[in-house]
């Protein structure tokens, strides 16, 4: 199985709702309670685009995950930390698609000077802490009855990881201004041929 990782684009919308709605519709791992259109989704791609990646993983030019980072809170002083998103489509858990999705991810922010990155997982949810695990994420915290979905209250964990080195703090660069070549050795790291 040949996984291409590439920065997703406003055309790959779609696919990206068909992996997000069913999340909506039957889980507690997103609170959202209706999906989002496709004009919505469309936007919330081309808003992150603006700062962050949003990445997508393609099998046979088929999306079959995506990622994305985005703020972790709107201060001056936060920029330095994002918050990490991750859908797979459910057919495809289990093949290491995640996993090349978040190497990816990770080496852009590190890239963009992004210190500290954050996952926020419904809990119980063994399988996204230990996917976090193993990229060394370590719990921080527990929000308890965070979320109400599907009648009844939901815990939220928080777990992060450092990627940067805080003793040499470097103005963070908006993904857009990444060199055509950061970006794509970046996504080289992941690319099976």
């Amino acid at each position: 199985m040949s996984v291409n990782i590439k920065v997703a684009t406003l055309e790959d919308a779609q696919d990206i709702l068909n992996i997000y709605a069913p999340y909506v519709q039957t889980t507690n791992i997103t609170f959202e309670y209706d999906e989002p259109t496709l004009q919505e989704m469309t936007n919330r791609i081309k808003n992150t685009l603006e700062r962050y990646p949003y990445l997508v993983a393609m099998v046979d030019q088929k999306v079959v995950g995506y990622a994305y980072a985005s703020p972790f809170a709107s201060r001056a002083a936060y920029q330095w930390g994002s918050e990490l998103s991750i859908y797979l489509d459910a057919h495809y858990h289990g093949r290491a698609i995640g996993q090349k999705l978040y190497q990816s991810m990770l080496a852009l922010l590190k890239a963009m000077h992004i210190q500290h990155v954050y996952a926020c997982i419904t809990h119980p949810n063994i399988k996204s802490e230990k996917f976090h695990e193993t990229f060394d994420f370590t719990y921080i915290g527990c929000f308890h009855h965070a979320g109400f979905k599907f009648n009844q209250w939901h815990d939220v964990i928080w777990m992060e990881k450092t990627i940067g080195d805080e003793e040499n703090v470097q103005p963070v660069i908006p993904f857009p201004s990444l060199s055509r070549e950061q970006i794509e050795s970046c996504l080289g790291l992941c690319y099976d041929k």
